[in-house]
């Protein structure tokens, strides 16, 4: 796709639902993400996203979506505990999940994890820019990349990355300026999330594009739908159906059979 100049959709996914109708919509690729953690289990942070989770709701989103490009978001569980943690959890991200490939938040001496879950076989996907494992507080969500000495050391990473196996690159939180650098310095794919135009692909948080965050999503996301008023509406006239007895009517109940006499005794 890169090639032909064709741009793809990446989106997050924890769900067996969600897969199914994002593989319906022609999403082209679906991300386990960490960001499950703040997501769907109220962290403040990624950091306590646990890697068994991931890999259960990995299986389930993979099911759902069988055609997409599936990649596995390593966890601080993970990588907090060495090389040899990181390479075991893409192994399970690939051998028992189904992913293509594993994203990492890489720092500037990460391209010997990228090498070594190469030489392990799993595609690795090399996250740069902001790292949301690294920010600690909801007020540390910060661009990065501003100035021409940042940008320099963006793209002498990303070409270490890419170097040490990278099969994609992921820029979050970047000005076009950025991205273009890097775009212009490697051959393989650059996702963005946040990072302008340039990019061959582009990644959001699901929940965030479908309105229903607890959180203002980041100013690059576009807001396609309000879900979570609709579910509070919902919600809202269920509890009022049941406070004003409208539920359950006649047409919620199961009849007897026909014929059948309830009053009989055998």
């Amino acid at each position: 796709m890169k090639a032909e100049g064709r741009k793809f959709a990446m989106l997050t996914a924890y769900d067996y639902p969600t897969a199914v109708i994002a593989q319906a919509a022609g999403v082209y690729a679906l991300l386990i993400g960490d960001s499950m953690g703040t997501v769907l289990l109220g962290h403040p942070t990624t950091r306590r996203t646990p890697l068994e989770l991931m890999i259960i709701l990995g299986e389930a989103v993979r099911r759902g979506a069988p055609q997409v490009f599936l990649s596995g978001d390593m966890p601080y569980e993970a990588m907090k505990c060495g090389p040899d943690a990181v390479v075991g959890a893409g192994l399970r991200f690939r051998d028992e999940a189904g992913c293509d490939a594993v994203k990492i938040e890489t720092g500037p001496e990460d391209d010997r994890l990228v090498a070594a879950l190469t030489r392990a076989g799993v595609d690795t996907i090399a996250h740069l820019g902001l790292r949301p494992q690294q920010v600690l507080a909801p007020d540390g969500y910060r661009p990065q990349a501003r100035d021409a000495q940042a940008i320099a050391i963006l793209v002498e990473e990303a070409r270490r990355m890419v170097a040490a196996g990278a099969v994609m690159l992921l820029l979050e939180a970047v000005p076009t300026e950025a991205a273009q650098a890097v775009v212009g310095a490697v051959d393989v794919p650059v996702i963005g999330c946040g990072a302008g135009p340039a990019c061959a692909g582009h990644v959001l948080v699901t929940q965030d594009m479908l309105g229903l965050g607890t959180m203002r999503p980041p100013r690059f996301v576009p807001v396609h739908a309000q879900i979570g008023q609709v579910m509070l509406d919902a919600l809202r006239r269920y509890v009022d159906d049941i406070v004003e007895r409208r539920y359950p009517g006649p047409e919620h109940v199961y009849p007897m059979r026909a014929g059948a006499n309830p009053a009989a005794r055998a």
